[in-house]
């Protein structure tokens, strides 16, 4: 018999599926392949990092009964953290944007989780504003400001934590160099906090140096900032190639990656809606994000018969609100609103 006694016995070891009518779809002659993290427990690959870091707070002795479990997060880490609390009888406090869909709210509060918008912390929207949307500067001053301040609380902070990429070099990785026998030449990954690339290409890259690491953030017209707040997100994706190096998180290693690729939210809609219907996987808009830029990379001659790895992060069905499935909503109207909504901000005129 085989019965698991929680479920964190249960994060990791996800299946590496072979992409073959996406492939054929986009005459694309590579060995495309995908970590379809939505085989975690709660969907996600965020689970590995929520466990990770849970654990190595209980063994440090910053986490015991008693102590409240904090963080701030997109969504999926938090989702990951309020399941691995509840499973481990630990309360748990969320501080969420606003915005984000109406499933992963819901799913949180199933899980017992105490939920906080930003919207209702006092201040808050005002450090946003004067950050220009950096999540970093925003975090750190949410951390000091109220987290910190509160008795028996331990903040995740997965932004710093050593244990998120540690969980992807400890599991990740290893998972990816097992299943393929180290026959793999390109791995692709979105960039939130930079710890599933970080984690998972140091392993890979100790084992083989020549593989190719490639990172991906949102294109200009999908990173919201003072001149184009209103632009349209691909959720848990953050720029950093183009940032200052105070707003990049700690866990991210750029010295890692061998090359950076941009897409824009309406692409990332484009391979997720394509894949769907081609391979029958529901993914996340971070993983249409990846799924996209594996097809440019792929379309390379010099990458002509490599095997490339592509981790796909979580599943559509916490995005199912938003649209990203609406068969009314087309993808050249996604791409027509983000591009008005830029130029609209570019073109605002200044008074004399």
């Amino acid at each position: 018999m085989t019965i698991h006694n929680a479920i964190t016995e249960l994060v990791g070891n996800t299946p590496l599926l072979r992409l073959n009518r996406f492939g054929q779809q986009f005459q694309l002659n590579v060995d495309l392949l995908a970590k379809l993290e939505y085989f975690n427990p709660n969907h996600s690959i965020k689970d590995r990092i929520a466990l990770s870091m849970i654990e190595a707070a209980e063994r440090s002795g910053q986490l015991k009964p008693g102590v409240t479990l904090v963080d701030t997060t997109s969504g999926n880490t938090g989702i990951g953290l309020a399941a691995i609390a509840a499973a481990k009888g630990y309360k748990f406090r969320v501080y969420l944007h606003d915005k984000l869909s109406a499933e992963r709210f819901a799913i949180l509060s199933a899980f017992g989780a105490e939920i906080i918008p930003f919207s209702q912390v006092p201040g808050f929207d005002k450090i946003l504003e004067d950050s220009d949307g950096d999540f970093v500067a925003a975090a750190k001053w949410l951390a000091e400001n109220v987290i910190l301040k509160e008795p028996n609380v331990f903040f995740t902070y997965q932004l710093e934590n050593p244990a998120n990429p540690q969980a992807h070099y400890h599991s990740t990785g290893p998972e990816i160099w097992q299943q393929t026998a180290g026959q793999v030449d390109i791995v692709i990954a979105s960039v939130g906090t930079g710890g599933t690339l970080s984690g998972t290409g140091k392993y890979l890259k100790q084992l083989k140096p020549d593989i190719k690491l490639i990172a991906v953030e949102p294109g200009i017209h999908s990173i919201p900032d003072r001149e184009n707040p209103d632009a349209k997100e691909i959720t848990g994706v953050h720029a950093f190639s183009t940032v200052l190096p105070e707003r990049v998180p700690l866990t991210l290693d750029r010295e890692l990656f061998d090359e950076v690729v941009s897409v824009e939210s309406w692409q990332a809609v484009q391979a997720a809606r394509e894949v769907a219907t081609t391979d029958g996987i529901l993914i996340g808009e971070s993983s249409g994000a990846v799924l996209y830029a594996a097809r440019e990379i792929a379309r390379r001659p010099e990458n002509r018969g490599k095997r490339i790895v592509t981790i796909l992060a979580d599943s559509g069905l916490t995005y199912l609100s938003t649209g990203l499935y609406d068969p009314q909503l087309s993808i050249e109207q996604i791409k027509v609103q983000a591009l008005l909504k830029s130029r609209a901000a570019e073109f605002v005129e200044t008074p004399f």
